[in-house]
């Protein structure tokens, strides 16, 4: 009987006596990552709104969103050969590379900016559950659609990194346009 009790004891020894010495938290290197999600970016197919998932740099930042929607359908990506949009592409200078985007101004070649600078992309504002979408003087005109790529880009890449079931009251200004519409038009990705 004296052996049953004795076998625990002795199991927790050889457990906890393996001649490892305890550790506090180590430090080294940077937090964990993972792959960063995809920005849905609003395209026009067969006259409807189409989601290209794209990868950013800043995930939730619907002012890139809006950099990647301008740079158009890139070679190589999935069903580009149907996809158009309704929005003025950016200047080659502001087009990204590829399917990711850092662009804080004009181009090493064009240090002031002046061909293709930032100016030329929307810029988003949010308060609260209102977004405000403001266009650049060049982007006068836009089609209905057109205003629903960049609404549909913009309130997306919002929501990725702040989920919410609300829906989000979308306001363009500017370019000539003062439209006020909900993210609840944009099609489910």
């Amino acid at each position: 009987m004296k052996a049953l009790h004795r076998a625990p004891l002795l199991a927790l020894l050889a457990v906890t006596s393996c001649g490892i010495p305890a550790t506090g938290v180590v430090e080294a290197g940077g937090p964990a990552s993972g792959a960063l999600p995809l920005t849905p970016v609003y395209f026009v197919e067969n006259g409807r709104l189409a989601a290209l998932p794209r990868n950013t740099g800043q995930p939730g930042d619907p002012t890139d969103a809006l950099r990647l929607l301008m740079a158009g359908p890139l070679a190589g990506e999935g069903g580009t050969d149907t996809l158009t949009t309704e929005l003025p592409l950016l200047p080659t200078a502001m087009a990204p590379p590829s399917a990711a985007v850092d662009v804080p101004g004009g181009s090493p070649s064009d240090p002031s900016g002046a061909a293709g600078s930032a100016s030329d992309t929307p810029t988003v504002t949010v308060a609260g559950n209102v977004m405000t979408i403001r266009l650049p003087a060049g982007m006068a005109g836009l089609s209905d659609l057109g205003v629903r790529q960049l609404v549909c880009t913009a309130t997306a890449a919002y929501r990725l990194t702040r989920p919410s079931t609300a829906a989000l009251t979308a306001v363009v200004t500017g370019g000539g346009h003062l439209v006020r519409t909900s993210d609840a038009r944009c099609p489910s990705r």
